[in-house]
């Protein structure tokens, strides 16, 4: 449980890092490398005197992570120019104040086809639906079993082996967030513990393959997915989002 001191810190961190999100989205557009949102949400993370988390994070070497298509999680930022058409997950985690806030969301690069639109809006709607589903007494895997029957609707696969996470002073504390519905996720939430959602859907499977880099992770049949994550406070009540602009 955090001190509701560290909570605050976590509320500065998490708007820092939505307005950074914000702030590299605001230049998605095709023609647009990877490499120059990187550039955007770093600048403003150290203009705002915030470290950006990830950067050499165990080794990785960029200030966010930017996901294109069929890259699940992970996706380092370089060369690689977005196209028109093409979906691109940025995550962006804040360093200020001891604390660190983690937000993610999938953007719309120019004019994309339908079905990964609709895929985008209903993994943000997924998360909506995981974090009313967030109160004090209840087991952390009524969390996964929200996201996986809502997926369920239109075939999409959930993605298991890269969850949600327990945040605080560490950036990731341990605590394991699951975005399926797992009998071992049986933590009990507690008023002032904090964690991310942060689903992964998929148009097809839920299994993935590594590149050779370590971090870039992509579904195994190269279909498209797509993310969103807030970091988030267990209430008396329910849940108060600590990432928002």
């Amino acid at each position: 449980m955090q001190t509701p001191e560290t909570i605050e810190a976590m509320r500065v961190a998490g708007r820092i890092a939505a307005r950074a999100m914000a702030e590299a989205a605001k230049a998605i557009a095709p023609g647009v490398t990877t490499d120059e949102l990187d550039r955007i949400a770093h600048e403003y993370m150290c203009d705002h005197g915030a470290y950006p988390s990830t950067l050499g994070y165990r080794g990785f070497p960029k200030s966010l992570c930017t996901s294109v298509n069929e890259v699940i999680c992970h996706g380092i930022p370089d060369s690689t120019v977005l196209r028109d058409g093409d979906i691109v997950n940025l995550d962006v985690t804040a360093y200020i104040g001891g604390v660190h806030g983690d937000n993610n969301a999938t953007y719309l690069v120019g004019d994309v086809d339908e079905e990964s639109r609709l895929l985008v809006e209903r993994t943000r709607e997924s998360l909506n639906r995981a974090i009313k589903a967030v109160r004090p007494g209840r087991q952390v895997n009524v969390i996964g079993r929200v996201i996986e029957s809502y997926a369920k609707r239109f075939g999409y696969g959930v993605v298991r082996d890269f969850t949600g996470h327990g945040i605080n002073s560490s950036f990731h504390s341990g605590l394991v967030i699951p975005h399926y519905d797992s009998p071992h996720a049986t933590t009990v939430m507690r008023p002032g513990m904090t964690f991310t959602i942060e689903p992964m859907l998929t148009l097809g499977t839920h299994e993935y393959d590594m590149w050779d880099d370590g971090w870039t992770v992509v579904t195994k049949d190269r279909r498209r997915t797509a993310q969103f994550e807030h970091t988030l406070v267990v209430t008396e009540t329910g849940a108060d989002v600590l990432t928002l602009p």
